[in-house]
């Protein structure tokens, strides 16, 4: 079979699918964003934000992708004169880091190599220092498939006083984030990972005591603007209405599920789809301690690349999986299992790669993946 975006099982690591309702409310006709129905979607929205975050303080959400979000957080609560300290292990650290040094001039990076855990000692020793203004690090590593154990630095981040900045967009309602018992003074969600939306948006909570710290960073990403005109239901600038109205419904079902149940399903998935990957003699890249529960990042067995596996499961049997980015173009793929991806999505993904592995001589088991997750599937 051909693909087709349509009906192909679509577990890439973000954007992830989008259930036919949250679709259907972006063909709404046009609508005046100053405008009273829109003002009350923005109502509802905000009302149902700190269910998304599950934690208590100020939430706002501005027009652009999670990228915008990470520049609205570090160029309003950055100042240059003052050093930041940020932790990378990844694409999406690296991206952290060269926006902090847009807005900040003394800035201390440390790295680990992509798929290794953050280096937790020489963070400690730099946060015990005392000067920092604050501390940027990545919650889940997309790029690599790697959780980042933030609990291990929280609590000297918040005897330093520093502001502890996260990129949370593949991780809020994928993977749990104790944000006020962690202290974390701001994190940024993306519309298109765990909550099921579309890409475009982002969301960001905010402390008491990072609220009160903003300063004017850009213009059109000023979060000063955003909370100003979020306490009159509005938007500063003109919204992008299609996908505010897709977030509200992404948000109604998050509801309706459970941000519980939803992280619950998702922990499940991801062990079932760590199991059958094992089963098949398929690797994880990043450290097994630490490996994610929105996306999974396998090694591709030697001598098989990208045409051999995602390109077969692509035009074969309609399965959209996702590649390695930068260096590890061509030598890991991904599994994003965030969302509402399902079992169904699970069984049909590691049948095709049942498959291309057993042509190509590597399959010992018939069927020992897909034994995996249906052993691992919740009881009827």
């Amino acid at each position: 079979m051909s693909f087709d975006p349509e009906t192909a099982t679509f577990l890439v690591a973000g954007p992830v699918r989008i259930h036919p309702r949250v679709l259907r409310v972006m063909s709404t006709s046009s609508l005046n964003h100053r405008g009273e129905y829109f003002h009350g979607v923005m109502r509802e929205i905000q009302e149902m934000l700190p269910m998304l975050f599950d934690a208590k303080g100020h939430q706002t959400v501005l027009t652009g992708s999670g990228s915008s979000g990470l520049e609205a957080m570090y160029s309003g609560l950055l100042a240059r004169g003052r050093r930041t300290l940020v932790l990378s292990n990844g694409n999406f650290g690296e991206r952290s880091d060269k926006i902090v040094r847009k807005y900040c001039d003394q800035v201390t990076t440390l790295t680990a190599p992509w798929g290794q855990h953050l280096p937790v000692d020489a963070a400690l020793a730099e946060i015990e220092k005392g000067d920092l203004q604050a501390v940027c690090a990545v919650y889940n590593e997309t790029s690599v498939g790697l959780r980042n154990d933030l609990a291990r630095i929280a609590p000297a981040i918040r005897r330093s006083g520093a502001l502890f900045l996260v990129d949370g967009i593949s991780a809020i309602a994928g993977i749990p984030t104790p944000i006020d018992e962690w202290g974390i003074d701001c994190v940024v969600a993306g519309s298109q990972k765990g909550l099921a939306a579309p890409a475009g948006l982002a969301m960001l909570h905010l402390s008491d005591r990072a609220r009160q710290a903003l300063h004017p960073g850009t213009f059109y990403l000023d979060l000063i603007e955003h909370f100003k005109s979020g306490e009159k239901n509005d938007t500063p600038w003109t919204p992008a209405v299609p996908l505010f109205l897709a977030l509200r419904e992404a948000l109604l079902l998050l509801r309706e599920e459970g941000l519980a149940a939803r992280l619950e399903r998702t922990r499940q998935l991801a062990e079932a789809t760590r199991a059958a990957a094992a089963a098949i003699g398929l690797e994880l890249f990043p450290d097994p301690a630490y490996a994610s529960d929105t996306v999974t990042a396998l090694k591709n067995p030697s001598g098989l690349g990208d045409p051999e596996i995602r390109k077969v499961l692509q035009n074969r049997y309609n399965v959209l999986l996702q590649g390695g980015q930068g260096a590890l173009t061509g030598k890991i793929f991904r599994i994003g299992h965030m969302g509402i991806a399902s079992w169904a999505d699970l069984l049909v993904t590691f049948a095709g790669l049942e498959r291309i592995l057993a042509k190509a001589g590597r399959r010992e088991r018939p069927g020992a993946a897909v034994t995996a997750i249906a052993e691992r599937m919740p009881a009827a």
